[in-house]
């Protein structure tokens, strides 16, 4: 199984306090938390392959998770919104629901509420990706939650990304907002269980 190069730090200081535990503590039983903890560290960096559907009219969801939101975008009434929660059970690796070029990356500080929260999208610390594909322009942002202290954005202005491809992660916990076009055709609903890089979420004209 891939794990993402992020989580290497976590596993292997859990691994070695569990071993620093083994050493010296007068029982190895006071280890088993550390390898408990290491283990599903190693769980949430997972980093599993993903193979987005042929038709190229087809966008992808950014990432895992429970859709919690569908209508009209927040923050433009003139375009529309699809909101994901990601527990901290979902995979967190965040991908391009389009290929596209990306345009334009801004990152704004903020509170850290519970990710499922409607003001969660306005208030929380967020990294928004601009990506342009010839006429459409989508915008994708990365929405830290309660638990989650770290967004990571691996990619920078004017890069190339392929649908479904790796472009960040936020760590423990989190939400993923898609805004779109009026004309494109969402294809989920509220409640819809979705997986990065794979589940069809809207439909190009």
């Amino acid at each position: 199984m891939r794990i993402a190069r992020q989580g290497f730090r976590y596993i292997g200081i859990l691994v070695a306090l569990g071993g620093l535990v083994v050493a010296f503590a007068p029982s190895a039983l006071y280890s088993i938390p550390f390898f408990v903890l290491a283990a599903f560290v190693t769980y949430f960096f997972r980093d599993p392959e993903r193979v987005p559907p042929p038709d190229e009219k087809l966008l992808v969801s950014p990432g895992d998770g429970q859709v919690v939101y569908v209508g009209d975008a927040e923050r433009d009434p003139e375009r529309q919104q699809i909101s994901v929660f990601l527990s901290i059970f979902d995979v967190h690796i965040n991908r391009s629901p389009l290929h596209a070029v990306v345009r334009r990356i801004r990152y704004s500080p903020g509170k850290f509420l519970a990710a499922y929260n409607s003001d969660a999208g306005m208030e929380n610390e967020q990294n928004e990706l601009e990506l342009v594909d010839r006429d459409l322009t989508v915008i994708v942002r990365q929405i830290a939650g309660v638990v989650a202290r770290r967004i990571v954005c691996v990619r920078k202005e004017n890069d190339e990304l392929e649908r479904g491809e790796r472009f960040g992660l936020i760590q423990f916990g989190s939400r993923m907002e898609v805004i779109l076009p009026k004309e494109i055709k969402l294809r989920v609903k509220v409640g819809d269980r979705v997986k990065g890089g794979e589940t069809v979420i809207a439909e190009r004209p």
